[in-house]
């Protein structure tokens, strides 16, 4: 065919160069080190990862499904592109993060002294559980359930009524199901009411692609919460107008499972106070239970950073007291001299 063309006069075609497929559109690497991965296979690799969930400890969920599925469709939609520019902060997103924060802050001291007294003691319990503890156990409720359980049974010893509840309800509206565990103590005073305990507070009111200022108000947020249940529904309300706000910042809509009934649902449906699970005469190995056993390590190093960030929080105000009390002995001798 060459020397048919230049017989005739032509120039040879020139070379026909093969299409190459794009590469496949990729994700940044997680914050955890692992290397990228594509989009395309985003679900498939993080789905058996066990991220961050809705009951907490890093379990995998239908909650953690349903923010990793809308997480990957915005990718999609916004050509990984991150909503750079609907991040930054101006005056008035700061002006409203600041009014949340100071919410935060005032139901966190709002306890009275019983709320308090509890909080102190479980608080205490929960660093005295050590991991041996938890293989009386049999495998298979190796979850934060166990712990949950064993602080029951620790807070009994120490007099107090407590049981581990259960909550169910059905769908509604566009409200999905669900069921929750948690903790409640039955106090008598004058009239008998109950304290709320939840040894993984925080999860509850994580969100995909959150803004920084979400990030640090979900941190200032109590580890585990200990109170009464309308004490419990202002820092609901606090958190889904902050997940509205962080979500708006990335043109994302509040999932339904981090919306206000939903929440409420955890807490506020019917429950039935459930029986210990605990059998002294069982015996398994940490191996059995090493999930649960990194649940309570996790745990105990997110109590310990919070009571520490506490107590540097507090010391230039005892420091700021001990300097007015001095001032005030010394004004006392320099009057009582005249």
């Amino acid at each position: 065919m060459m020397l048919l063309a230049k017989e005739l006069g032509l120039s040879p075609p020139a070379a026909v160069t093969p299409r190459r497929r794009p590469p496949p559109a990729r994700v940044p690497a997680s914050p955890s080190g692992g290397s990228p991965v594509a989009v395309g296979d985003l679900w498939l690799r993080t789905k058996g990862a066990g991220g961050g969930g809705g009951d907490g400890f890093g379990s995998h969920s239908h909650e953690s499904e349903m923010d990793l599925a809308m997480l990957v469709t915005d990718f999609l939609e916004n050509g990984g592109t991150g909503g750079a520019d609907s991040r930054a902060s101006s005056d008035s997103d700061s002006a409203l993060s600041d009014h949340l924060a100071d919410n935060i802050s005032i139901y966190k001291q709002g306890g009275d002294e019983k709320e308090n007294e509890l909080l102190s003691m479980v608080h205490s319990l929960l660093f005295s559980i050590h991991e041996s503890d938890l293989l009386a156990f049999k495998r298979g409720q190796c979850s934060a359930s166990c712990i949950r359980h064993l602080l029951v049974k620790l807070l009994r010893y120490s007099g107090y009524d407590a049981a581990v509840c259960v909550s169910k309800w059905q769908g509604f509206d566009k409200i999905p199901g669900g069921d929750h565990e948690y903790i409640d103590v039955i106090m008598n005073s004058d009239t008998e009411y109950r304290l709320i305990i939840d040894i993984d507070f925080r999860s509850h009111f994580e969100i995909a692609r959150a803004v920084d200022s979400y990030d640090s108000l979900l941190n200032s947020l109590p580890v585990v919460y200990v109170g009464t249940l309308p004490r419990l529904k202002q820092f609901l309300h606090v958190m889904v107008d902050a997940a509205k706000w962080s979500l708006k910042q990335n043109s994302m809509p509040l999932p339904p499972w981090r919306s206000l009934p939903y929440l409420q649902a955890k807490w506020h449906s019917k429950y039935e106070r459930i029986d210990l699970h605990i059998e002294q005469d069982f015996h398994s190995t940490a191996s059995d239970h090493a999930l649960c056993i990194g649940h309570l390590k996790r745990l105990k190093s997110s109590l310990q950073s919070e009571l520490d960030t506490e107590r540097l929080l507090m010391m230039p105000i005892k420091t700021d007291m001990k300097r007015r009390a001095k001032f005030e002995r010394r004004r006392r001798r320099s009057l009582l001299s005249f």
